[in-house]
């Protein structure tokens, strides 16, 4: 069996565990915008079509802040109005206005998402949608799975994204293993036809300095090959004690277009980042009670470092063999390693003055917290691959755009782990910096894993209706051994899972942009790991749901507004329990969530764009561990609410160049835990930006733009209750950006 793991890297470890019609109208929308001169060149407000090389990555054609295609949807090109689910998007626009500094606050800002659960924590971007966790099945990047294990959880760097598409809800029907909460496409930067050519230094609280670059355009005048080129270069501290945020990365791409029936996409990547193995504070549950957190920091800054090195390549082919015919082929190699020190306090220091045998004698020193010391060295790699097949025909009167494909993917995951006892610390003053021995290594958990899925869609069209209709079946393998080498003895593990997903979906689109939709989707995630509490192989999860809705696209106006009436089913869920002060996961029985989501997105000509969105979300464990039936899911806020706007004065005014933003993130009142004895409070949460664009002062100084961000601008620190430990939130944080374009 594998160790156990303990409360401090809980509640995210795994123990073994082409371009539619739509888009043109907005095309056509924007260039005449542009003719009219209504925005200026280089404004963060400027209004812009994006329709990036790279068709089945997932890549937005957006106007702005206003998503309005996507392959995420469907695997091609499909306007958000025709796809039958809820979608959005994180458009690059948004991403310049806002600077997201991690995902999570990339993410911040869409519906039904709940990214506070763990507090602050640089480690991982974990999170939850409709109230399901997507860290370990719903990060994609350009449509292919990102495989996670354990602590082996790819980090993601928002400067080299173009946006992000979100579609809400089990997806497996195309994407097979997915969780019942959806899938975030976390779409690269890819090499652009027109020279781009950016550098940015950016300064911020807690000594962050930060360089960046990006440079696109085609690599000579003849040749139709075409490059970009993306790096940054950090050196950080963050809120917390021997905790930083320092990062390299470097992300190359190219593609080459012999004509215009093919294209390749080659996308590279090669981060290193170093944070710390422990980032949260100690909880007092003995003389505190859950919930009770304090001011000392949970680990040590003399063994606290966590080093992650990872790199991908691959790549994207397409072939138009004629008019109605496509071939895909997408590709992926990736790698990571992360090697982790970290200490945790596990409870007051326990005195064994008599018998060492027996625990009844034992003795609590509440002026002294007792510490374990840890190691873990993990390495992933994974290889996926996509074909794909789209046939465009007509029968009759209906016409038919058919997909068909095959993806593979390979999973090899090893992960090296210890603890052991170390000296304790006085609470009244905590004796933080003394050398502490590296713990050897006693548990050797390896994982292989293949995956196989064949999938069928058809999108089938009559006037105003689209009928979406798709299937898909999955073969999964995985391989698991488990040495404890303190006792030299190995457990192997075998199991073998398939699963049939499927998806209905009808949409009808009336001529002034309205767009009613009703589907019907399956999800089926096979799951790494052995069961703490049967000792046996997890069971596949499975999870269905009913989705209603409407999206309504005001296109003379750049309004996209949407709604959605979801129930999800979902079966054999793994979640984390807390026994005593160590964790487990365990499979639980059944949840149910239903909820009902609202966004609307918007650009207008006068300077202004606007997202805002509501979420309400009722997580309920149907079946499930004595004591917690019938109660809610822990964390999941019942209401979460933003709004973001960013506005730019008018040219010609006596501020010209002058914007600013500011945003409101409401999060209701959850239970921080599942037997709904904790509470957690709402709250809300202020973000604000300035910006100005010196070219207002004089031409020459073109390109030229200075901008200032901050997050939780109040500076709240409330707590945050996870399935029984606690998190304070993240405090304010401001980055000023200086970046210059020519």
């Amino acid at each position: 069996m594998p160790a156990t793991r303990t409360l401090l890297l809980p509640l995210v470890r795994a123990t073994l565990a082409g371009t539619s019609a739509l888009a043109l109208v907005a095309a056509a929308h924007a260039q005449e915008a542009q003719q009219e001169d209504t925005t200026s060149s280089g404004d963060s407000t400027a209004l812009e079509t994006l329709v990036v090389n790279g068709g089945s990555g997932g890549v937005i054609t957006a106007d702005g802040y206003v998503g309005i295609s996507s392959a995420t949807g469907a695997k091609v090109d499909t306007p958000f109005l025709e796809t039958p689910q809820s979608i959005s998007s994180v458009t690059e626009q948004q991403l310049r206005d806002r600077n997201p500094q991690t995902l999570l606050e990339t993410l911040a800002y869409t519906p039904g998402t709940w990214v506070n659960a763990y507090g602050f924590d640089p480690r991982f971007d974990s999170f939850y949608v409709r109230g399901f966790d997507v860290t370990y099945t719903g990060v994609f990047r350009d449509n292919l799975r990102q495989p996670a294990a354990g602590s082996s959880l790819f980090k993601n760097e928002p400067y080299g994204l173009e946006g992000v598409s979100i579609l809400r809800g089990p997806s497996s029907a195309l994407y097979g293993a997915t969780g019942a909460g959806g899938l975030y496409n976390l779409i690269t930067k890819r090499a652009t036809e027109e020279a781009v050519r950016e550098v940015q230094i950016q300064v911020g609280t807690h000594d962050r300095y930060q360089g960046q670059f990006d440079f696109s355009g085609p690599v000579n005048e003849t040749d139709p090959v075409y490059y970009r080129l993306t790096g940054l270069l950090r050196d950080s501290n963050t809120e917390q004690i021997s905790v930083p945020d320092d990062r390299a990365y470097i992300a190359p791409a190219f593609t080459w277009k012999p004509d215009e029936d093919t294209k390749l996409t080659i996308l590279g990547e090669y981060t290193r980042t170093k944070t710390g193995g422990t980032a949260a504070n100690y909880n007092d549950f003995y003389y505190g009670g859950f919930g009770s957190v304090t001011d000392i920091f949970l680990g040590d800054p003399a063994f606290n470092d966590s080093i992650q090195n990872q790199g991908r390549i691959g790549y994207e082919f397409e072939h138009s063999v004629n008019e109605a015919l496509t071939f895909r082929q997408n590709l992926r190699l990736s790698t990571l390693h992360i090697d982790a020190q970290y200490v945790y306090g596990y409870g007051p220091f326990i005195v064994d003055p008599l018998d060492p045998d027996n625990p009844y004698d034992d003795v609590l020193d509440p002026t002294r917290i007792g510490r374990m010391a840890g190691v873990f060295d993990e390495r992933l790699t994974s290889m996926v691959v996509d074909n794909q097949l789209e046939s465009n025909f007509a029968t009759g009167i209906f016409d038919h755009t058919l997909l068909a494909g095959i993806d593979v993917a390979k999973l090899r995951y090893k992960a090296l782990g210890g603890e052991a006892e170390i000296t304790p610390i006085v609470l009244a003053d905590p004796n933080f910096g003394a050398p502490i021995a590296t713990p050897a290594f006693t548990s050797n958990d390896k994982q292989d894993q293949w995956q196989l899925g064949t999938y069928l869609q058809d999108q089938i069209r009559y006037e105003a209706w689209t009928l979406t209709v798709g299937g898909r079946y999955d073969w999964v393998w995985t391989d698991s051994s488990m040495t404890d080498l303190t006792t030299d003895t190995t457990t192997d593990v075998s199991q073998n899972d398939k699963a049939f997903s499927g998806r209905i979906g009808l949409t009808y689109e009336t001529d002034f942009g309205l767009a009613p939709y009703a589907s019907y989707s399956t999800a089926f995630s096979p799951n790494v790991g052995i069961n703490g509490e049967t000792n046996q192989p997890f069971k596949p999860t499975e999870s269905t749901q009913q989705e209603i809705g409407v999206k309504y696209l005001l296109s003379d106006y750049n309004v996209l507004l949407t709604a959605a009436l979801f129930n999800i089913d979902q079966e054999n869920g793994v979640f984390w329990e807390v026994i005593g002060t160590k964790n487990r996961q365990v499979q639980r029985g059944k949840l149910r969530s239903r909820g009902l989501e609202l966004e609307a997105t918007t650009s207008l000509d006068n300077g202004l764009s606007l997202t805002a969105a509501y979420s309400y979300t009722n997580v309920k464990i149907l079946e499930g561990a004595a004591g917690t039936v019938g109660n809610h899911v822990s964390s999941t806020p019942f209401h979460l609410a933003s709004i973001w706007a960013d506005y730019t004065m008018p040219e010609d005014s006596v501020a010209e160049g002058l914007g600013f933003g500011f945003g409101a993130r409401y999060i209701g009142s959850s239970y921080g835990d599942d037997y709904n004895t904790l509470k957690n409070d709402a709250r809300v949460l202020f973000d604000a930006s300035v910006h100005y664009d010196f070219a207002a002062i004089d031409k020459k100084y073109e390109g030229l733009q200075l901008q200032v961000n901050a997050t939780n601008l109040f500076d709240r620190r409330d707590i945050t209750c996870t399935s029984n430990y606690c998190y304070r939130d993240q405090g304010r944080t401001v980055i000023g950006s200086l970046r210059y374009n020519w």
